[in-house]
């Protein structure tokens, strides 16, 4: 007798809430085909790949906003599109390099006013003018009538080999720093955020970090992927986290979108650089926050940040 046998179900019936954003990344991009200009892949604020001439490097950078999630229709949309465009910015300054080109992408359902859309780019251009990079294209396409807004915009930047700063360079016994001030960013500032785009070159120049990456995700979110990468683990001090007035240091953790840089050095460098820092930046402290430890599971207990997908509790 023919016996049939049920078909295997898919790799997975999970949810992508279920998931979690950083399970759902290592799945989507494990075996990822690569070319060989590909010299750091997915897993770091920006993509980089070989440049135009010896030692240069392109980076590659990618990101989305979505009405309802980063911003209100509400909002001025020129502060939107500042927002959009300096997002990219931060990330390629957190890698030691330079912004250069910018595609943007409009999926915009058919009642939106065309003024809105014009303010949009007058915040996209501002913001390019400020930064020195360009727009140099973009796509536009439908969704239906009452879907959300979205703005992704990729970006291109250079760097120098030299000068490029991964996630995974930090080592056992290096601070934790951070540039500026953490929380409340729900205020208003993380539309009118200002990228480090001069802090990261000048800390390049001037002591080179191990590892860097921008604070996009909250300090409970992203010292855990910096703190992966490099394979360490780490401790804070709450008591030591500069915060904006009126925020807790529990803000400064959990709040995100402070797109500030998140960097480790060894001990003798911080020495070194922290009365020139200073002196360089005045009114953009730098603040050692913690260390990174040997132990991958020895880790501060960190709670907030960001999370794509989580559902409403």
């Amino acid at each position: 007798m023919a016996t049939t046998s049920k078909k295997p179900p898919s790799a997975s019936c999970e949810t992508v809430a279920a998931a979690g954003e950083n399970r759902l990344v290592r799945l989507l991009t494990r075996g990822l085909p690569q070319t060989a200009r590909t010299l750091c892949g997915p897993g770091d604020d920006c993509a980089v790949l070989r440049g135009p001439g010896r030692g240069i490097g392109t980076l590659f950078k990618t990101d989305a906003l979505v009405a309802g999630i980063h911003f209100t229709m509400e909002t001025d949309a020129a502060r939107v599109g500042w927002k959009a465009l300096c997002r990219n910015i931060s990330d390629i300054a957190a890698m030691g390099g330079s912004p250069q080109e910018a595609l943007v992408t409009l999926a915009l359902p058919p009642e939106l006013h065309v003024r809105w859309v014009l303010r949009l780019y007058a915040g996209m251009r501002r913001a390019a003018v400020r930064f020195g990079c360009g727009i140099a294209g973009g796509e536009t396409t439908s969704v239906p009538a009452g879907a959300p807004v979205m703005i992704s915009v990729a970006m291109l930047g250079t760097v120098k080999t030299a000068s490029l700063v991964l996630r995974s360079g930090g080592r056992t016994g290096d601070l934790i720093c951070v540039t500026g001030r953490l929380g409340g960013s729900i205020g208003g500032r993380h539309l009118d955020f200002i990228p480090r785009l001069e802090e990261a070159r000048w800390l390049v120049q001037h002591v080179k970090p191990t590892a860097m990456m921008d604070l996009s995700d909250g300090l409970a979110k992203d010292l855990p992927r910096l703190a992966d990468a490099s394979q360490t683990g780490y401790r804070i001090d709450p008591a030591a986290l500069p915060c904006h007035r009126g925020c807790s240091a529990a803000s400064a953790i959990g709040d995100g979108e402070d797109y500030e840089l998140l960097c480790t050095l060894p001990p003798a460098k911080w020495r070194r650089v922290r009365e020139s820092w200073r002196t360089a930046f005045p009114r953009v402290p730098l603040t050692v926050i913690g260390e990174l430890l040997p132990d991958t599971n020895d880790r501060t207990p960190l709670t907030g940040g960001w999370e794509h997908f989580r559902l409403p509790q």
